[in-house]
């Protein structure tokens, strides 16, 4: 039998258990996911409800180059630090002409910015007027290939003109003299263009017509404009239309077709106008490079005894 002094204590051991975990990144890569797919329905959605301008716009902003939002539609895309200094990797032979064109038909960035402030002071003006602020429905705003296009439409209940006249109603007087001087904030050049729906004369089209009448629906619209201040150097191009170009998704005659268009021209624009240009002799058609549809078809020869 042992002594008290020699025993041992008791030793208990006891094994740690960890248990082992993941932490907390798959809650962020979650959330990252949850975050996108409600931004990707909410899209969805807006386009969903969103008309075909609107549509249209959102294509044009996201079909603009990086490099062109970023140096306010400098389309050269040279990578040269200097401006103008050297010659353009990207104007080699057949690139130069398709830059061009691009130039000529697409709104730079800074120039989106300037017609869309334009907008919303034209905008904050007829909210203003309590008068004006019922024609807000019967403008349209988009922003086109030759710039801002301004649309004024005509409604049964509320014509913009006395019907086949080109008397100009009261509160479209008001409306275009109110916006003139805001035309002139920018230096840019103005159209107007007058459309009629296919609501024919009873003389046809041989006497005074829709031809005549869009063009002087338009001329009234200068007027007007011009009597609300706007600079008469300003204005490059008055037409009219007749029902030529209809609005998308309308049926001929449909009232709405009947409008005034004012389009804030882009620079490139209103210099293709002004200097249209002709082929150089060397780029006529010779004989071999007629297009068949262009040559003129056999027609019975006249009997020299007649």
């Amino acid at each position: 039998m042992s002594k008290g002094g020699d025993k041992r204590p008791i030793i208990i051991r006891r094994k740690k258990v960890v248990h082992a975990h993941h932490g907390g990144a798959w809650k962020i890569a979650l959330a990252d996911f949850m975050t996108a797919l409600m931004a990707l329905f909410l899209v969805m959605w807006i386009l969903s409800v969103s008309s075909e301008e609107t549509r249209r716009g959102v294509a044009e902003y996201f079909s603009t180059p990086l490099v062109t939002a970023i140096t306010g539609g400098d389309m050269s895309g040279s990578t040269s630090v200097i401006p103008g200094g050297g010659p353009d990797p990207t104007h080699s032979d057949g690139e130069r002409a398709r830059i061009d064109v691009m130039q000529h038909t697409r709104p730079s960035a800074q120039e989106r910015r300037f017609f869309n402030d334009l907008q919303e002071r034209i905008e904050r003006v007829i909210e203003r007027d309590p008068e004006l602020r019922e024609l807000r429905n019967q403008m349209r705003f988009d922003l086109t290939r030759e710039g801002l296009r301004i649309q004024l439409l005509d409604t049964e209940q509320r014509p913009m003109f006395e019907l086949g006249s080109d008397q100009v109603a009261p509160y479209m007087r008001s409306l275009l003299r109110t916006i003139a001087p805001l035309l002139n904030e920018l230096p840019n050049d103005l159209s107007i263009s007058g459309h009629t729906d296919s609501v024919p004369y009873a003389g046809g089209y041989r006497g005074y017509s829709n031809w005549e009448l869009s063009n002087d629906r338009a001329n009234a619209s200068r007027r007007e404009l011009v009597a609300g201040g706007l600079d008469p150097d300003q204005l490059l191009r008055v037409s009219g239309f007749a029902d030529r170009v209809l609005l998308a998704d309308t049926a001929p005659t449909d009232p709405i077709n009947r409008r005034i268009e004012l389009v804030v021209l882009l620079p490139e624009i209103a210099e293709a106008i002004r200097n249209p240009g002709i082929l150089a002799p060397d780029a006529q058609f010779s004989e071999e490079e007629v297009p068949e549809e262009l040559v003129p078809q056999n027609t019975p020869q006249a009997n020299d005894d007649q």
